[in-house]
């Protein structure tokens, strides 16, 4: 069964191609990948979001709960902080990347991805049980849009009874918007600056309507998931089912920054500490290409005959013009500069190995 967004009228009206995005019907585009993805780098793009999953804790021991659920550590966070971060299993394989925002002393929100918010709430529910603190599943109360790009600042703040100009990058506050309470985050998945505003049900279409309208008066456009898409892979952040998934660990993945290994307990604590001490056999690295032809996930990475990795996501960078991929690769080949290529349909195309992102906005 596909559940509709609850702005799945407000998307019709628009003429949005609509696509099955894990068991959700969301947008894919309004009208072209390109004009979408070009305005959330030059203006502004506004997404629906309402598929992610939201999961509000809240305890007198709330903050030690996720600190053990999560690779992190949840009660070091200031109030209206957000933290990016991680559920893994008890060998330290990756069951979903989440954001988390302090939303009180005894309160946080979980924001998990679609595909994987049943997973999180149960992790959650069960890991947070001998603690003092409750799980509640809150996807079905709440819609989330997504303004991103240069011009969000312009957009956003007006309408609200904030000053969104002070608020900092993965910070959040409560505030009005379109006569209703809302929560507003500085946070996004473009490599843009941008705002996330979580809205109750009931509101999300006169908080579309009104974001929409701001984003159309500064030149910027709806945008779909398939636009979502290519921006995040320009700004190498990594998505889960290609990058992430049960079989990588936050180290393979290059993101054992947001690992904290300084707690009493954790799940997968233990499996983690021993993976920090040695080197991933494969780490994700970034891939730049030559010509048109773009490598796509699945494609094998190849060197001197013998395949070395995988491509977990590839397109042609409508920013930079040249095709571009993230791809698990032999730690050993791991080093930018390095020549390899990819298999794509029996053609082995020269790419060479980069730092990521591939694009980094000006700030």
């Amino acid at each position: 069964m596909t559940t509709a967004s609850p702005l799945a009228a407000a998307h019709a009206a628009l003429g949005a191609s609509m696509t099955d995005f894990a068991g959700w019907s969301m947008p894919l585009r309004y009208a072209s990948d390109l004009a979408e993805h070009q305005a959330v780098r030059t203006t502004a793009g506004i997404f629906d979001l309402s598929h992610m999953g939201e999961l509000r804790v809240s305890g007198p021991r709330a903050a030690q709960a996720l600190d053990h659920a999560l690779v992190g550590k949840p009660s070091t966070m200031p109030l209206g902080r957000a933290a990016y971060g991680m559920v893994v299993d008890a060998d330290g394989g990756i069951l979903d990347d989440v954001v988390t925002y302090r939303l009180g002393e005894q309160e946080f929100l979980v924001v998990a991805n679609a595909a994987n918010s049943g997973v999180v709430a149960r992790e959650l529910t069960t890991r947070c049980a001998p603690f003092d603190a409750v799980v509640a599943d809150e996807t079905a109360d709440w819609a989330l849009v997504a303004v991103q790009g240069p011009a969000a600042l312009a957009v956003v703040d007006p309408l609200t009874d904030a000053d969104l100009s002070g608020l900092g990058y993965y910070r959040c506050l409560p505030t009005t918007l379109a006569g209703s309470e809302v929560l507003v985050a500085r946070t996004g998945y473009t490599g843009e600056d941008g705002f996330e505003v979580f809205a109750p049900v009931a509101a999300a279409t006169a908080v579309w309507d009104a974001l929409l309208a701001a984003t159309r008066e500064h030149g910027g456009v709806p945008a779909g998931l398939a636009c979502r898409d290519t921006l995040r892979l320009e700004a190498g952040m990594p998505l889960y089912g290609h990058e992430l998934s049960r079989d990588v660990t936050p180290y393979a993945a290059g993101l054992g920054r947001v690992v904290k290994l300084d707690k009493d307990s954790g799940v997968g604590l233990e499996a983690l500490r021993e993976l920090s001490t040695r080197e991933p056999a494969r780490v994700l690295v970034g891939l730049r290409g030559t010509g048109r032809r773009a490598a796509r996930a699945g494609y094998s990475v190849v060197h001197d005959g013998s395949a070395v990795g995988v491509v977990t996501s590839g397109a042609l960078s409508p920013t930079l013009g040249f095709p571009v991929a993230m791809a698990h690769v032999e730690r050993g080949l791991a080093a930018p500069g390095t020549a390899l290529a990819v298999d794509v349909r029996g053609t082995e195309l020269p790419v060479e190995v980069v730092v990521l992102p591939f694009y980094r906005r000006e700030r």
